[in-house]
């Protein structure tokens, strides 16, 4: 299996513009953006940054997580921090959940087909699958709900490869018209790591004392992380 070179290019230059224009044309007005996460300290600094200009629903999907328990964890933090969280508050930042079905996980890597991939380091085709499968997700429910924008908070961490997550996104933007013409959804091109944000989040975390996973979250980043 291989993964073909992806064009580097300046995402938060591109956010930059799309918030500009956002700003320009709609400033009482806010587009609403679907918004998946996989935890809260990674959502922390994407809802800051960004329910200044959209109005956010957050939607955790995440049957990659390993165990359940780790699952629950990060969801019931996300769940209590969203509260207490003032620019989620001010901004009435919403959360949908959706089912946890581990099995859709391991289909979606094709991990029966390549059991190589159970080694493999992060940033790499298992990691490229599990974007896509969840990206997908996250797509078809931004167009069932009439959203005018998706995106990821996965692009904040450094370990998260985000030319692939954006080439991912934009690929499911360009398939829009074949499902519904009428259909605006577009895909919030990010890289949420840059201007800090990283940074920021890790400040959003030891102030609200969230909890921090030591591993990305599938039973192969876990395994591996642990050697």
């Amino acid at each position: 299996m291989e993964t073909k070179q992806i064009t580097k290019q300046n995402f938060q230059k591109i956010l930059d513009t799309i918030i500009d224009k956002i700003k320009s044309t709609s400033p009482s007005n806010k587009p609403t953006l679907l918004l998946h996460a996989c935890c809260a300290p990674c959502s922390s600094y994407v809802i800051e940054y960004l329910s200044q200009y959209f109005d956010i629903t957050i939607l955790y999907y995440n049957p990659n997580i390993y165990p359940q328990e780790e699952y629950n964890r990060r969801l019931e933090e996300l769940i209590n921090f969203l509260p207490k969280f003032n620019p989620a508050i001010q901004n009435n930042v919403k959360l949908v959940k959706l089912d946890y079905n581990p099995q859709e996980f391991y289909d979606s890597i094709h991990i029966k087909e390549h059991p190589e991939l159970a080694t493999e380091k992060e940033k790499g085709i298992r990691c490229y699958n599990c974007y896509e499968f969840r990206l997908k997700k996250a797509f078809e429910y931004a167009i069932n709900n009439n959203f005018d924008w998706f995106t990821t908070t996965l692009s904040i961490s450094p370990f998260k490869d985000a030319e692939k997550i954006n080439d991912i996104g934009k690929k499911l933007e360009q398939t829009i018209s074949q499902i519904n013409s009428s259909c605006k959804l577009k895909f919030l091109t990010s890289d949420f790591k840059k201007k800090g944000g990283f940074k920021r989040s890790l400040e959003i975390s030891s102030e609200y004392d969230l909890y921090r996973q030591q591993y990305c979250g599938c039973v192969y980043s876990m395994n591996n992380s642990s050697k």
